[in-house]
């Protein structure tokens, strides 16, 4: 397999979650009171040279062009290409490089792709009108386009070589996946396991719907990625987002 980070930048995020992109020198003396992440999609590009994306970004635009599509374009591949796109959950800065709105729809950057998300998921964001992690103008389009692929189960495989389970923890139904060939195996835990740093301060965050239960999977996780050498992909780290532990 072939891991493509696809690094949309680094950005501060207020309480109703505005991001504002910065620049790496600009991280220490932001606002203090800000969160500072970064937002980096994946592409992997499986034995079988089909083209699978991990999360869809914030959909930020720089210089008039989408800095996700510019990066994919960068390594050598067109949007075209990409036939999955595995959603670990719909927060929107997961979910809105999916395409753009226009007018009542949204067109798609990936025409031949099919998007996997959890159907509950879905239902429950919807619920969630106070909340500022969804854009529910953008949920509502989203949830009428022609290539869904609704998931119900909590645990089973994409295709031979990716495995999914849903653990809950970051939201309700947030899932994790593993990419496995062979001997190696990659994991993304997306939110539950955003940042590197995660593993060295053993925290319950209250940004989490489930923080006690995000912070024993990352646990596990750790422990699991050691022994059997697993390369962990880091959805919020400002940089070295693909990093074998």
């Amino acid at each position: 397999m072939k891991i493509i980070p696809l690094n949309e930048g680094i950005f501060t995020v207020t309480k109703d979650k505005i991001f504002t992109q910065i620049q790496r020198n600009e991280v220490e003396t932001a606002d203090p009171k800000l969160l500072k992440m970064g937002v980096c999609p994946f592409l992997i590009v499986l034995p079988n040279n089909e083209l699978v994306l991990f999360d869809a970004g914030t959909g930020y635009i720089k210089n008039n062009q989408v800095v996700l599509l510019q990066r994919i374009e960068e390594a050598g591949y067109q949007l075209e290409q990409v036939s999955k796109i595995l959603l670990s959950h719909l927060h929107k800065d997961h979910i809105e490089g999916l395409g753009q709105i226009n007018g009542n729809a949204i067109k798609p950057y990936f025409p031949n792709a099919q998007i996997y998300y959890q159907q509950r998921e879905l239902e429950y964001a919807l619920e969630q009108t106070e909340s500022y992690s969804f854009d529910h103008e953008y949920l509502k389009l989203f949830s009428k386009l022609p290539n869904l692929v609704a998931m119900n189960d909590i645990e089973g495989n994409i295709n031979e070589y990716i495995t999914y389970q849903v653990t809950g923890g970051h939201s309700p139904f947030h899932q994790v996946f593993w990419i496995k060939e062979g001997n190696e195996t990659a994991f993304y835990g997306a939110d539950n396991l955003p940042q590197k740093s995660y593993l060295k301060f053993h925290i319950a965050y209250k940004s989490d719907y489930d923080g006690k239960k995000a912070k024993e999977l990352r646990l596990l996780w750790e422990e699991q990625a050691k022994t059997e050498n697993w390369t962990v992909l880091f959805y919020h780290e400002f940089s070295r987002n693909v990093t074998p532990l």
